[in-house]
């Protein structure tokens, strides 16, 4: 039997099915529906389930994997093998950041890591080596920051940016945004990695979130290049390190 593990973000919903600690299965949609649900339960002969959400109206889905599984809703009390949440404010802490660190310890255990999740906002979460959170950063996603200098400007265009292309020169007005937003972005990840250096030796940093394909790209030629690793997966390992037996 194997565990079902649900993301549901701001922009998609992320699936994962593991045979213990093994990714057999994955799937991104716009939206997750019963019918889904009662199809994958049947293909893989699911056991566990764990939904983590930004969305509270979950309920429905919550009947019926509780009714076809043993279900389990993730909170930011759960906790697995000695990760300790000592953020203020735990019940305002989005679930995607607890997940990511628990799935760091997982991947670095008794390893300090800085987690960078670059979606719709990009978070910056460290776990230290006696396993606590304190909690982190949160800062706008690329495509915010876009369209935050359209917004909130009189003349400035919205521009559109390709993942797979490099960073520009600014050598006209669109090149020049894309610049500045792309490289201050840059600038930024690594003055968050060097800071947390500092405070913490042998530093592991994991980036996983919708952009981050392009940001592990843009990285290769950081001198913090070397303890840089990506994992698109790392909120789903965590979910699954939550229900794991």
């Amino acid at each position: 039997m194997n565990n079902l593990t649900i993301d549901i973000g701001n922009t998609s919903t992320k699936i994962a099915v593991f045979e213990n600690k093994e990714l057999i299965h994955f799937n991104r949609l716009e939206k997750i529906t019963s019918d889904d649900l009662i199809s994958l339960i049947e293909k893989f002969d699911i056991k566990n389930s764990v939904i983590s959400s930004v969305d509270e109206e979950i309920g429905l889905l919550e009947t019926l994997l509780n009714s076809k599984t043993t279900y389990h809703r993730f909170t930011a009390t759960f906790a697995k093998n000695g990760v300790k949440n000592k953020y203020k404010t735990p019940s305002t802490l989005g679930l995607d950041r607890w997940a990511a660190i628990l799935g760091a310890n997982a991947i670095f255990p008794a390893s300090a890591s800085l987690v960078i999740d670059a979606g719709t906002c990009i978070t910056y979460d460290l776990l230290n080596t006696k396993g606590e959170y304190f909690g982190g950063s949160i800062s706008p996603g690329i495509a915010m920051r876009f369209k935050a200098v359209h917004e909130f400007t009189g003349r400035l265009p919205l521009v559109n940016w390709n993942p797979e292309n490099e960073i520009p020169e600014g050598i006209d007005t669109n090149s020049a945004i894309q610049n500045g937003v792309l490289q201050g972005i840059i600038n930024e990840i690594e003055g968050f990695i060097a800071l947390n250096n500092i405070k913490e030796s042998a530093l592991k940093v994991i980036i996983t979130g919708g952009d981050a394909n392009f940001l592990f790209k843009q990285l290769q030629n950081s001198i913090f290049a070397p303890q840089i690793i990506k994992d698109p997966y790392l909120v789903l390992k965590g979910l699954n390190e939550a229900i794991a037996d």
